[in-house]
């Protein structure tokens, strides 16, 4: 079988007759879900309750590295680049090293589901109490439930939190669980294709993912930057100008189509028509997260651009 007929059966649905789930689709719920997710790290509110908690807010990477490790428990260096994966290790040192001294994580996840409250109430409304996000909310719950977390660290360590009482942070806890499920599958992805942790971003901006620009807030110095586009050019997959190759679109496709393949399970499961309910649910929750100006226009996740 071609790689092409491949991802065609693929793209079509993989599931029983007449409940499939087509990979476009678990595209979709993640361009949905991920706003809903990133909030925690923009929303004024959550920086209120990281200051609070005695963290530096004037910027946000010091605040983002507790709030999204915690459910890892009081990790090091290590641990916490290992899952991150894109992060210069130097980068995750500057604000792990210091983090659990600030504050521990118990109390770490209690300040970023106050922020997330007080976040959601401020962007929804009163749509906070609609029937609308309940039903999303159950649904998003059920497929986070679902979850494999064999070999996802950080999809497992949200998986084992207690689920909060309120619809809302239930939705959004789901979206979490979700998010990391994908994006610990699209790191088993960046190994199967031989990119390390900065090869990876080299090779997203080389296909206009984002702009080398934006990437750099990730922490890689321009020596390693320069050396990552050196060894991803002498495997034939970046030009001389660091532009992508036909054969680097076609890895980084692959990579991508390969993470949609490892996050699919979940909705699968839920079912098609969950999802498409899901999907219908979320579209008005998702435009309120994006019209409240707290999202940049640009992130390092390509959503929309791959």
């Amino acid at each position: 079988m071609s790689k092409h007929d491949g991802e065609a059966e693929v793209e079509a649905g993989v599931g029983g007759a007449g409940d499939a789930v087509e990979l476009t689709r678990v595209r979709q719920l993640w361009h949905l879900l991920e706003p809903l997710h990133a909030v925690l790290y923009y929303a004024p509110e959550v920086f209120e309750e990281a200051a609070a908690l005695g963290y530096d807010t004037k910027e946000r990477w010091p605040s983002y590295f507790p709030l999204r490790a915690a459910p890892l428990g009081p990790v090091g260096t290590e641990r916490v680049a290992s899952a991150f994966y894109s992060f210069s290790p130097r980068m995750v040192a500057e604000h792990i090293d210091s983090a659990w001294a600030t504050a521990e994580p118990g109390a770490v996840l209690a300040a970023r589901l106050r922020g997330v409250d007080r976040a959601y109430r401020a962007i929804f409304g009163d749509g906070v109490d609609s029937p609308q996000l309940a039903e999303a909310a159950a649904l998003a719950r059920c497929a986070a439930e679902s979850v494999d977390t064999a070999g996802r660290p950080l999809a497992a360590a949200n998986a084992e939190l207690l689920w909060p009482e309120a619809p809302h942070l239930q939705l959004w806890q789901a979206a979490t669980i979700l998010r990391e499920h994908r994006g610990d599958g699209h790191i088993a992805a960046l190994l199967v294709a031989g990119l390390d942790p900065v090869e990876s971003l080299v090779s997203f901006a080389a296909i206009g993912a984002a702009s080398v620009e934006r990437f750099e807030s990730r922490g890689w110095s321009a020596g390693e930057w320069r050396s990552a586009r050196e060894r991803l050019t002498a495997r034939g997959l970046v030009d001389e100008q660091g532009a992508a190759t036909d054969a680097g679109r076609d890895l980084r496709h692959r990579v991508e189509h390969q993470t949609d393949q490892l996050a699919a399970r979940p909705w699968q499961l839920l079912g098609a028509a969950e999802v498409t309910r899901l999907a219908d649910l979320l579209g008005d929750f998702w435009v309120a997260v994006l019209s409240s100006g707290l999202l940049p226009s640009e992130t390092t996740l390509g959503i929309g651009k791959v």
